[in-house]
């Protein structure tokens, strides 16, 4: 078997295919000839049908023909970075209202929105569903830090009080609990418009909560965080943060 022919081209396999169609082979042989020398590039054998359908007609151009309507071109990057801001701007801004103001087709707009951006609707508000490239630095700087208290100071480092001048000594490492943010947002009864803010932290997920006990009317944004008695049992603790 010859080897595999490894320089191709579009326009070169459909002359193979009017040459072998022109000399009266049938288009399963065509087929089968496309395969042992092209291999994963032949054509499928409905493509090859379709061009000696064509041949047959009397088509003898090899170039794709002109198409109906017009070519999409409002997904280019200037457009993005012009959603981007805008959103970045009013995270209330409706798809509708990006259209407008740029003069974008809405499905074009979406499709930059949630396709090329990667934002989503969370409590009528659009954030990233990545960590941005500070969370991460941050996290990776608390984990040097971290690893280089244990490099130097040992494993049993961390002094834990037990009631009055009583100091335990407990390892580090056993006292550290890693995951990832659950970012959540208190529903003040009287601060429902709150909800429809669209603001701007970077968030792995997203939950709505009931948090009637809060009052304060700041950015509405909080981060579970974790404290412990028994090392098998956690309960979630409240801690507010700022984004």
């Amino acid at each position: 078997m010859a080897p595999p022919i490894a320089v191709w081209s579009k326009l070169e396999i459909r002359a193979v295919v009017g040459f072998l169609f022109a000399k009266g082979t049938k288009c399963c042989v065509i087929y089968r000839e496309m395969v042992e020398n092209y291999r994963e590039h032949a054509m499928s054998m409905t493509q090859v049908y379709q061009w000696c359908s064509w041949f047959k007609d009397g088509r003898t151009s090899l170039q794709d023909e002109p198409r109906s309507g017009c070519p999409n071109t409002a997904n280019n990057d200037w457009n993005t970075a012009r959603v981007d801001e805008l959103i970045k701007v009013d995270r209330r801004v409706k798809l509708k209202e990006i259209s407008l103001k740029l003069d974008i087709p809405k499905t074009n707009v979406y499709e930059i929105v949630h396709d090329k951006l990667g934002y989503r609707k969370v409590s009528a508000r659009s954030v990233p569903k990545m960590l941005s490239d500070e969370h991460k630095r941050q996290r990776v700087e608390i984990s040097q830090i971290l690893l280089h208290r244990c490099q130097q100071e040992g494993d049993e480092t961390l002094d834990v009080g037990s009631g009055g001048d009583h100091r335990a000594r407990n390892k580090l490492l056993e006292h550290l609990i890693t995951g990832d943010e659950t970012w959540v947002t208190p529903e003040h009864s009287g601060d429902k418009t709150r909800l429809n803010d669209m603001e701007a932290p970077v968030l792995s997920c997203h939950k709505q909560v009931q948090s009637p006990a809060i009052g304060n009317k700041g950015d509405g944004h909080c981060v579970l965080g974790l404290t412990w008695n028994d090392p098998f049992r956690y309960s979630a603790k409240r801690r507010e943060c700022q984004c």
